[in-house]
């Protein structure tokens, strides 16, 4: 199951974000809760496409795709030492797949700063810092080992190549780079897998603020121009308003939405853009039994997203018969008159799926 984990500082707003996205109602309170269950929930991935497949098809079942949201306490500055939550909390992240690091530029007295004030790029330092320092503390655990063994006997190649490519990484931590930053080889990168580095993970920054800071937000200029310079992405929210938008009737909630001059729902925006950061697509399989959106890694072929259905339709693949979303609407939604316009094709174990397309897979066992 893909995983988005939800991080920022106490009292950024995190657990209204995590509302917004999910819906899910999750407890939300003006101080730190000191909490280390995390808010946890299963959300669809909104999709026009897979809504108007449904409508067609009018299946006895149908599964849109979805993405786990989970949500802890606030990262404490020093957690990376076993302040605060600490280890719990760090511990939480490294099961996440990617980042959304709530940032608070909201200004509301009776939910006092643990810094005492509104500084998105101070804010956004503290936990990068935090999540550099438990990176930093992964690579030297594992140094002391390997170094260990170097005195002991000679080490394998591979451990040889991993003992220098992991006082490199040490050296960018230490020059307080994300791993993000550093320009790893695909072996390399899975090399490195089980070593769950935060600063290794996506990330998307939520920007959380109130329904006063619609237009310019001088508050935010620091912030996105690091930003920028890391080429990282920032989405605004208006957490406390978009969590109360959606317990309106939808007719509301559109004029309301004017108000803060957004065309999409908090939660639609965030889906997305989390969905994107992972990397993802959707693909899907449709009749009158089950319409259903698969999640498929951007890049993966067609077998791979035979093994997504299920192992025997890899292990059995033939062909894979395929229509883009947009021919099938385009063409009455007829898979005949896709067949007769040639944009129904069968395609082998090589072919790289699409986002959007609608596959049947012919295989077998």
């Amino acid at each position: 199951m893909l995983k988005c984990g939800i991080i920022g500082l106490p009292l950024s707003g995190k657990s209204t974000v995590f509302n917004v996205i999910t819906r899910a109602g999750a407890e939300v309170k003006p101080y730190a809760s000191g909490k280390t269950e995390p808010n946890r929930a299963l959300v669809n991935v909104p999709d026009e496409r897979f809504d108007r497949l449904v409508e067609i098809f009018k299946p006895k079942s149908e599964k849109p795709a979805d993405v786990e949201f989970v949500d802890l306490a606030g990262l404490s500055k020093d957690a990376g030492k076993g302040a605060g939550l600490g280890n719990s909390f760090l511990s939480f992240v490294s099961e996440s797949d990617a980042l959304l690091h709530v940032v608070r530029v909201f200004n509301n007295s009776s939910v006092p700063h643990p810094e005492n004030s509104i500084d998105p790029l101070r804010d956004f330092g503290i936990v990068e810092a935090e999540l550099i320092y438990r990176d930093l503390g992964v690579i030297t655990n594992r140094l002391a080992r390997l170094e260990e063994k170097k005195a002991k006997k000679k080490l394998t190649p591979q451990e040889t190549a991993e003992l220098e490519l992991i006082h490199e990484l040490e050296a960018h931590l230490l020059d307080e780079k994300p791993l993000r930053d550093y320009p790893l080889t695909d072996e390399q990168k899975r090399a490195l897998s089980g070593y769950a580095f935060l600063t290794l993970k996506p990330e998307l920054v939520v920007l959380n603020l109130d329904d006063t800071q619609t237009g310019e937000v001088p508050e935010i200029h620091g912030l996105m121009s690091e930003l920028e310079s890391r080429g990282m992405k920032a989405v605004r929210v208006y957490g406390a308003t978009e969590m109360e938008l959606e317990q309106l009737d939808p007719e509301d909630r559109i004029e309301f939405m004017k108000d803060l001059a957004v065309t999409e729902p908090g939660r639609d925006r965030l889906i997305h853009e989390a969905y994107k950061l992972l990397g993802l697509i959707s693909f899907f399989t449709s009749g009158s039994d089950e319409v259903r959106a698969w999640t498929l890694r951007e890049g993966a072929n067609a077998v791979d997203a035979a093994g997504t259905i299920h192992s025997d339709l890899a292990r059995g693949f033939i062909r894979a018969q395929v229509v883009a979303y947009d021919d099938f609407i385009a063409n009455n939604a007829s898979i005949a008159q896709c067949r007769e316009k040639g944009v129904l094709r069968l395609e082998g174990k090589e072919y790289v799926v699409k986002d959007g397309d609608m596959i049947e897979i012919r295989f077998n066992v």
